[in-house]
């Protein structure tokens, strides 16, 4: 039986190969944008040609993660068109780069609201179908920079995504008796194929960032360019979505919890596997094993 998948941020980059790595394995797609007849429509044609012209199912909604009611509604729809939600997929995300004084804390409480609180926003409303239906898969898109290299003037992203992947770790074990399992997809840095770093926001305070020039000139294109290095030739930011693809593939209780795609080996592996080991034997010492695997519903 194919799945009924929901996942955000799917106009473009890691978000967008997914929805059609996904749709191309017979899965009903939902691929999560905002803007959808306006800034996104184009996404929204170029899907539905996708769609159209290799006969899957991939069908764009409406979903702004930084509002409740827009979420409520993509929801909602799935539901109503077919009653159920297998596959969640939380993969909106923005980038800011600049150093981290510059920016203004209501910058980085925006920040936290779409790299972080957008994903409680969408487990309030679909969570509770999964649980109800007694299995189900979520996938959280986190960031090799939450416990890899983590290079200066990238600081409010990286702080983002850490909070992210706290949360996904935390989710994991209370999902675990309801049948619902967890997978940490940790992309690295993929400097093409997304728009990560091509629409990246900036410091409002332009004085403070001006005099860190004087000490850090040319440092963001400095960092830029070195990661660009750092990756193979061949790395392409279609290894994600092919990851996902194969995770979401594989049968119930036999997914991964964390898994790594970083042609680069900024570190973060290396250290997740001690962090993820801490973790399952920390529950076992505690008596909640149990929370380290999934049983599917009967």
């Amino acid at each position: 039986m194919s799945n009924i998948v929901l996942i955000t941020g799917a106009s473009s980059g890691f978000g967008a190969l997914t929805a059609r790595a996904l749709a191309d394995q017979g899965n009903t797609v939902y691929a999560g944008m905002r803007q959808t007849t306006t800034r996104n429509a184009p996404q929204v044609q170029a899907a539905a040609d996708y769609s159209r012209e290799r006969n899957v199912d991939l069908r764009s909604i409406e979903l702004d993660v930084n509002a409740q009611e827009s979420v409520d509604a993509a929801v909602g729809q799935v539901i109503a068109e077919h009653g159920r939600i297998d596959v969640l997929i939380h993969n909106a995300g923005h980038m800011v780069t600049g150093p981290v004084e510059a920016f203004t804390p209501e910058q980085l409480a925006e920040l936290y609201n779409v790299n972080v609180l957008s994903t409680q926003r969408v487990n309030r409303a679909a969570l509770p179908h999964l649980r109800a239906a007694g299995h189900g898969l979520v996938i959280w898109v986190s960031s090799s920079s939450v416990k890899g290299g983590t290079p200066p003037y990238l600081g409010p992203y990286f702080a983002a995504k850490a909070g992210m992947d706290s949360l996904a770790v935390s989710y994991a074990a209370e999902l675990a008796r309801w049948g619902v399992e967890t997978s940490i997809v940790v992309p690295g840095s993929f400097t093409s194929g997304t728009n990560h770093f091509a629409h990246s926001g900036h410091p409002a305070d332009g004085a403070t960032e001006a005099a860190y020039e004087t000490k850090y000139p040319g440092l963001m294109d400095q960092v830029a360019k070195k990661l660009a290095d750092l990756a193979p030739a061949d790395a392409d930011a279609s290894m994600v979505s092919d990851e996902i693809a194969r995770i979401v593939a594989l049968p119930a209780g036999r997914r991964p919890y964390r898994v790594h795609i970083d042609p680069a080996d900024d570190g973060s592996e290396e250290v997740s596997q001690v962090a993820d080991r801490i973790r399952r034997d920390f529950l076992t010492r505690v008596g909640l094993a149990d929370l380290l695997t999934v049983t599917p519903a009967e």
